[in-house]
């Protein structure tokens, strides 16, 4: 891989000047109109004039045509275990190559990865990774998956299909890790190549989800329901933060709108929140509001469902929804026991929702 220094890397953007170069690859969801090019990646719908670049930060507008400028240019490359996407119920104790590339379609206040979210590609330190790259360090580095994470990679969508196309015939399983704001179409038109999902289902109130993250909860609702029609497995973080997110009512119809679209068996990850970015003056999330968050979902008719970023707590263990006894045991990203066969739970034999091999 090359590690390339934002000024040595403009040209792959700009090209010769005539046009898009190495980095950047004409989109696949846009249309014209008479006030400029609208992109149909995301519910933004943002219209761009000339030379103009969307509210992620790497879509530009050049020659009447939509561009994303987030191609075969990774600003984060990392081996992560699948269990910090969050995944528990895919592929446990493998390793995911992780893969993002600048720029994001919200502006969350409490974002983690602001350093490369809340930039466009030209800002970053970027990777020269092309898809078939990306494949073969992947195979060469015995990871069982590929992760499409750290960023939003709604964003980096061209990037993303490319190298999950190339990622399936190499029979490496892709995942996502996403904010969920997408439009429908090219959602569809990824899930063939998709394995497996973890969506931020930031809140269930539209005021809030607009005032923390700049977008709106019905289009994160519509994608839930696309990936469980669509048979990619699904598993939701929510992230409990103190005086935004933590409201028992709202976790109680959050809940209840999961259980009621066939979401039961969907494992829900309630995070503790960190200070960070525009809320590094907030407290971490007590303890017992995640745990009371925990005990609404189960007592809603969620099966599995597990506390985040609090590593050791018995939140983080799975338990058979049957017979109730432990069989994954966890202590941050490591497991540290495990009483199951062929996904099945060894005690009691049950079928446990998930994809094991």
């Amino acid at each position: 891989m090359l590690g390339l220094g934002r000024s040595s890397a403009r040209a792959l953007w700009l090209g010769n000047g005539e046009g898009p170069g190495r980095w950047s690859k004409e989109a696949m969801f846009y249309g014209k109109s008479a006030d400029g090019i609208e992109c149909h990646q995301c519910p933004n719908g943002c219209v761009l004039g000339v030379g103009e670049t969307g509210r992620c930060r790497n879509r530009m507008e050049h020659e009447g045509k939509l561009y994303t400028l987030a191609y075969g240019n990774p600003c984060a490359v990392h081996i992560d275990p699948i269990e910090k996407k969050p995944f528990f119920h895919f592929l446990p104790a493998t390793r995911a190559y992780s893969i993002a590339a600048a720029g994001c379609n919200f502006a969350c206040l409490n974002c983690q990865n602001w350093q490369i979210s809340q930039v466009g590609p030209e800002e970053t330190d970027n990777y020269d990774l092309m898809p078939a790259d990306v494949v073969e360090q992947c195979a060469r580095n015995k990871c069982e998956s590929i992760a499409y994470t750290y960023a939003e990679p709604t964003t980096f969508y061209e990037y993303a299909f490319d190298t999950a196309m190339r990622a399936r015939s190499a029979k490496i399983r892709n995942v996502w890790k996403s904010n969920g704001y997408i439009r429908e179409e090219p959602l569809r038109r990824l899930c063939p190549y998709l394995d497996a999902a973890n969506i931020d289902l930031k809140g269930y109130d539209d005021d809030v989800y607009l005032r923390l993250n700049g977008g709106r909860l019905e289009p994160v609702l519509a994608t839930l329901r696309t990936l469980k029609k669509e048979n990619v497995w699904l598993e939701i973080t929510n992230l409990v933060i103190p005086g935004w997110t933590d409201d028992t009512d709202k976790i109680k119809k959050m809940c209840a709108w999961l259980v009621e679209n066939g979401l039961r068996d969907t494992p829900v990850h309630f995070s503790r929140f960190v200070p960070l970015y525009k809320l590094a003056h907030l407290p971490s999330t007590p303890l017992d509001r995640l745990e009371e968050a925990r005990s609404i979902a189960l007592g809603a008719g969620l099966r599995y469902v597990y506390i985040g970023n609090v590593p050791g707590h018995e939140g983080e263990n799975t338990t058979c929804h049957h017979c109730k006894r432990l069989i994954i045991g966890r202590k941050g990203f490591a497991i540290v026991e495990k009483h199951m066969r062929e996904g099945r739970c060894a005690y009691c034999g049950t079928l446990i929702p998930g994809v094991w091999t």
